[in-house]
């Protein structure tokens, strides 16, 4: 494979079921190739990443010391906010990039809030860039309503009833959003704008600017996975990967950013609800959890075994964002 495939997820909002089904065959073809492909037909509005876009290069060319005004750690157990070039580690290494987090805007009066939930609270946003706060939230809403549409088609591509992700996972989904901003590369070896990894939730929208730099490990090695116009990236991680018994594949990718100018991208994280069960989804004898291809601790990237997972997804996504983090970490947990 050269190239990922390119799914008009379209029908999934308003089509019939035979096409809806289609939809499904093309997705299920693609988590069990390598969990990495194309949408278009998203239902998301140009003009909605545009002006996002706009916001986010007003903010990453302020000075550091005026972005550090919404510091991570000032974030607190919400666990929102800027962090700078190498503040974001990948298997113990500093990354090449600098980037702000974001999450559902949860009102300081949320029962979750209130008793101190980590990665739930409200944002920070920049009083220099006013026009980020709206630009943020519209994209998180657009994007939740195509990632629903997306695990529905997920759910029938597994022979499952189409609502059976929203119905036990994602009725109230954890919802996490990066803006990264990748300075160009030396060219070294080692300069990586995020190393190998594999993403650990659900599910993954991307949006890149023009520029790219994704890199794809397929079975054939690493093949680039350029922009194209009016798509999104998307990418299942290592929770649907546990849960599907490795039917579907998380599939490690990496970013350099070699083009000399600066990069964007918007990584959008549809995750279970913080407080779901982690149970196996209960796939049909056709769909047998034998006929996955179950990665072993030992081969993969970070060496960890997703097939072990227990508890709730709350215990298992702190597990994962403390190593990124593992300063705020310590002051959160």
């Amino acid at each position: 494979m050269e190239k990922l495939p390119v799914i008009d997820m379209k029908p999934l909002f308003n089509g019939t079921q035979d096409e809806r089904l289609s939809v499904a065959r093309e997705i299920d073809a693609a988590c069990r190739d390598n969990g990495f492909f194309y949408v278009s037909g998203h239902g998301v509005d140009p003009q909605v990443l545009a002006r996002l876009e706009d916001a986010s290069w007003r903010f990453f060319l302020l000075p550091d010391a005026v972005k550090l005004g919404i510091a991570m750690e000032k974030g607190g157990r919400a666990w929102r906010g800027f962090f700078p070039v190498g503040g974001e580690l990948t298997s113990g290494k500093p990354d090449l990039k600098e980037g702000v987090y974001f999450g559902t805007e949860l009102p300081a009066d949320h029962p979750r809030v209130r008793a101190g939930v980590p990665l739930h609270g409200q944002n920070l946003f920049p009083a220099e860039v006013p026009e980020l706060r709206d630009a943020v939230l519209d994209y998180l809403a657009a994007l939740t309503r195509t990632a629903h549409a997306l695990m529905e088609g997920v759910a029938l591509a597994l022979g499952l009833e189409q609502r059976y992700f929203a119905d036990h996972y994602t009725a109230d989904p954890t919802i996490l959003f990066r803006i990264f901003h990748y300075p160009p590369s030396a060219g070294g070896d080692e300069e990586w704008g995020v190393g190998e990894h594999t993403d650990y939730g659900l599910l993954t929208l991307l949006a890149q600017d023009r520029i790219g730099g994704l890199q794809v490990k397929t079975q054939c090695g690493w093949i680039d996975a350029p922009p194209i116009d009016n798509t999104f990236v998307c990418n299942i991680g290592d929770m649907l990967d546990h849960l599907t018994g490795g039917i579907y594949r998380s599939t490690p990718h990496r970013v350099r950013n070699a083009s000399g100018k600066g990069r964007l991208s918007f990584p959008f994280f549809f995750d279970p609800d913080f407080d779901a069960d982690i149970v196996s989804l209960p796939l049909s004898d056709t769909r047998s959890r034998d006929t996955g291809v179950q990665i072993s601790g030992a081969d993969r990237w970070d060496k960890a075994d997703i097939h072990a997972i227990s508890g709730t997804y709350g215990d298992y996504l702190m597990s994962k964002v403390g190593k990124v983090f593992p300063d705020l970490r310590r002051n959160v947990l």
